[in-house]
């Protein structure tokens, strides 16, 4: 490593323990999503294969999840598999299945974080699915820790139809007429069906590898969310990135649609 590469290191410390020291602890959001984008891509331009790209890429949710934990920050959705991606060719979604289950079984087996998945179990592998039911189990009773939703087999419209069938069935199982759902469907009932059910919605959302759109991610919930939108790829994206996307958040005013 030259001279160069040491003073650009030592001046990024200087600048994240400067953002850090200035960030507002009650202007912090309790529920970050993020759309983990550009591991392919950084792998890529790394020389990498695209598995050691989903590897390195894993290796930087338990980091960040540090950091969320440092800021007091309560829930945070990570999405980690789209229901577009399950249909990629085997010889790509194979070995990334097995990195997220790497990646589950280290979030439950850490015992700081509550791990509970959000997608459609059905869109995935017998032993994937069994992973993530145990890792809901075995962290159920962790206290005081970071509640972190795995978005597995997800979709924001395939969330938003299961959702309706969901209330459809419980209606069913209830007795009450079609009729009679109809009058009271209101958008608290469809929220109690979503698989977020009883958490807060998204404050903030983040989106690395520079792309500027949700791609469905958690079309519901994030209704009044704000953006930010980060140029670097996941597995580079540091502690000043993420402080960056906090202070820009606390700088906004929210207006909830007003």
């Amino acid at each position: 490593m030259n001279l160069r590469d040491n003073l650009r290191r030592l001046l990024v410390r200087v600048y994240t323990r400067r953002v850090e020291g200035h960030l507002d602890h009650d202007q912090v959001p309790k529920h970050i999503g993020v759309i983990v984008d550009g591991n392919r891509r950084w792998a890529k331009a790394a020389g990498s294969t695209t598995a050691q790209g989903h590897r390195a890429g894993a290796d930087k949710i338990e980091e960040f999840l540090g950091w969320c934990s440092e800021t007091d920050v309560e829930v945070v959705t990570l999405w980690l598999l789209s229901t577009d991606n399950v249909n990629r060719p085997p010889e790509e979604l194979a070995p990334l299945l097995e990195i997220i289950e790497n990646v589950v079984t280290s979030l439950a087996a850490d015992g700081r974080w509550r791990v509970h998945h959000v997608g459609n179990l059905d869109l995935l592998p017998g032993q994937l699915q069994t992973q993530l039911k145990e890792a809901e189990e075995a962290t159920a009773h962790v206290a005081g820790g970071i509640l972190v939703n795995v978005a597995i087999g997800y979709g924001g419209r395939q969330e938003i139809a299961d959702a309706v069938r969901s209330m459809m069935l419980d209606a069913h199982d209830k007795g009450t007429s079609l009729e009679e759902l109809a009058e009271n469907v209101d958008i608290d009932l469809i929220g109690k069906h979503l698989y977020t059910s009883d958490q807060p919605d998204p404050d903030l959302v983040i989106r690395t590898s520079g792309e500027q759109r949700l791609s469905g991610f958690m079309l519901w919930q994030t209704a009044h969310s704000e953006y930010y939108f980060c140029e670097v790829f996941w597995p580079a994206f540091r502690k000043v990135d993420f402080l960056r996307a906090m202070r820009d958040y606390a700088a906004r005013h929210r207006r909830f649609g007003g």
